[in-house]
């Protein structure tokens, strides 16, 4: 009977990541294994639980009457670890946690850092990209997000916030009249950064001015790749704070018009909907929040 229901919380972690491998990558598990505890299950239950395609996977019948008893089965076995993990001093575990690829020196991953040296029985894998993650196919337990969240299934809460400034190279200035108002700012020439919007907001003794660049020449992906450019003089753009210090201090970047500020944008952290959340993921949230507001 153990076997079937550890051959059942692999069949539910199948059907919420949508293929063998990546299900194997949720539990650590390799491709072949997985495979092996699926097909150990249909043939113990004379049964089919997936169409099978090359490209994809999808439940046949019986797999969806299954699939909702199986989850609940699941979801008691964890809340069952996750209430005897509560009051431990002690955490023991591991998460998956992915988050921006920026931010080497901000406050964010020093937090994160400071609980990985507290708890020496919890183990962490980072995964560091600028573009978002599918939680549950990728099999994180835990996303940082920055700005606006979309809707969607998944469980958030806001730890903190984010500071930019419009910032350029002294080299670029140097090539033309400096931006004293927005619309000055408005004609320089900007970087545009994938899945961030155009459109630019600044605020100052309650006016607010939106504006779109007019001169937009180079696309990028990651706020790396918009440092390394604004930092060759190709143009101006807000990066974060955390990012700049010392670029700033040193001269290499200046401030844009430092009267004006760009809005503070929310740092989520974000993980699956699908059953109780891990004490051990409930610590580390408690660790960013207890770290400050700030935290890129």
């Amino acid at each position: 009977m153990i076997d079937d229901y550890r051959s059942l919380a692999v069949f539910v972690a199948i059907a919420d990541a949508g293929s063998l491998s990546a299900a194997g990558r949720r539990l650590k598990l390799s491709t072949s294994v997985v495979s092996h505890h699926l097909s150990r299950l249909e043939a113990r239950q004379g049964v089919t639980l997936f169409f099978r395609s090359t490209r994809s996977m999808s439940l046949t019948p019986e797999g969806h009457a299954a699939l909702e008893p199986a989850r609940r089965m699941v979801a008691a076995g964890e809340e069952a670890l996750d209430a005897l993990g509560a009051d431990s001093d002690e955490p023991v575990g591991a998460l998956r946690i992915t988050m921006p690829a920026f931010g080497e020196r901000s406050p964010l991953r020093k937090a994160l850092w400071a609980f990985v040296l507290q708890y020496p029985m919890v183990s962490i894998s980072l995964f560091s990209s600028d573009a978002p993650a599918d939680l549950i196919k990728d099999g994180f337990d835990l996303a940082i997000r920055l700005g606006t969240l979309s809707d969607s299934s998944l469980k958030s809460r806001r730890i903190g916030k984010f500071r930019r400034q419009m910032v350029a190279s002294p080299e670029y200035l140097a090539t033309r009249t400096v931006p004293r108002t927005p619309e000055d700012l408005a004609k320089c020439d900007f970087l545009s950064v994938a899945r961030l919007p155009p459109v630019i907001t600044l605020h100052r003794d309650g006016q607010s001015v939106s504006f779109e660049p007019e001169r937009v020449r180079i696309e990028v992906n990651s706020v790396g790749a918009a440092k390394s450019a604004v930092m060759s003089g190709l143009g101006i753009w807000h990066l974060p704070c955390s990012e700049i210090e010392e670029e700033l201090a040193a001269g290499t970047l200046v401030h844009v018009l430092p009267e004006w500020e760009l809005p503070g944008l929310g740092i989520y952290a974000v993980w699956p909907d699908s059953g109780p959340q891990k004490a051990l993921t409930r610590r580390l949230l408690e660790a960013f929040l207890e770290y400050g507001e700030v935290l890129v």
